[in-house]
């Protein structure tokens, strides 16, 4: 196996209170299509985007509804070692939700929840994981996160997956939104911002590329989702949408700009 690429958004993992109004309206919005994990202990499809495999679909465990967690996706960040990261990521300020753990022939894996709150998945992969180029329809294009402190979070994940800087933007009054990327990536990964009062909690934002914004946007309304920002042009000329899903998670959507 080759070296693991440090700091890498590899997975994505809806789970939800409706597994199969997931699959419904997702197949519907973003067209993608789901294909059963063979092997695995609990019930768990794979996303799929055309022929590649993007993530995955799971009932919201009855543990964590108990404790109030709403429908929510959750990402999976590459690192060489998970177990030292979940122990660096202790020593930071962050918290253990599941201990590292193995998932047979697909690598190992913990969930974490970073020192404001929002949860991520540390991960090392079994096999080789090959580089993508420009995200596709369909595929995830963009990680945002809402923070309670974007300059400390910041630390925490640069830190832990040696993440950089890239331009900090000035949105006003609502204040600065960070870029970031991976060392010696082409491309921003993300952004990061200090979330607003009312905003409830830090919280990770994951974007899917679409090549018709409009018409992904009104598939959402049809479907039985929420709007919640957007359309908006952004910086650049890309547009984009944040939308809840009808079990409630959040999402938005990605257009880029015509080339």
């Amino acid at each position: 196996m080759s070296e693991v690429q440090k700091g890498r958004h590899v997975w994505y993992d809806l789970m939800t209170t409706d597994t199969d109004g997931a699959k419904d309206f997702y197949g519907k919005v973003v067209g993608w299509t789901l294909t059963p994990f063979e092997g695995a202990q609990d019930p768990y499809d794979m996303w799929t985007a055309g022929e590649t495999p993007i993530g995955g679909l799971m009932p919201l465990p009855p543990e964590a509804q108990a404790q109030g967690a709403p429908p929510h996706w959750l990402a999976y960040i590459t690192t060489p070692d998970v177990d030292a990261t979940v122990a660096r990521a202790q020593e930071l300020g962050g918290n253990v939700i599941v201990p590292p753990q193995d998932i047979p022939t697909v690598g190992r894996f913990a969930v974490l929840a970073d020192p404001f709150g929002a949860v991520f998945c540390p991960f090392t992969p079994a096999g080789d994981m090959p580089e993508g180029g420009r995200p596709s329809p369909g595929e995830m294009s963009w990680h945002e996160l809402m923070s309670g402190d974007y300059e400390k979070a910041f630390a925490f994940y640069s830190d832990l997956f040696g993440w950089e800087k890239g331009v900090a933007m000035d949105m006003g009054e609502a204040g600065i939104y960070q870029l970031f990327r991976r060392p010696g990536a082409p491309m921003d990964d993300g952004g990061m911002m200090t979330k607003t009062p009312e905003m409830p909690v830090s919280a990770w934002l994951y974007y899917v590329n679409t090549a018709d914004l409009d018409g992904a946007v009104e598939t959402v309304k049809g479907e039985g989702g929420q709007v919640m920002a957007g359309p908006m042009e952004v910086p650049g000329g890309d547009r984009i949408c944040v939308c809840m899903d009808p079990q409630g998670a959040a999402f938005a959507l990605h257009e880029f700009a015509a080339s």
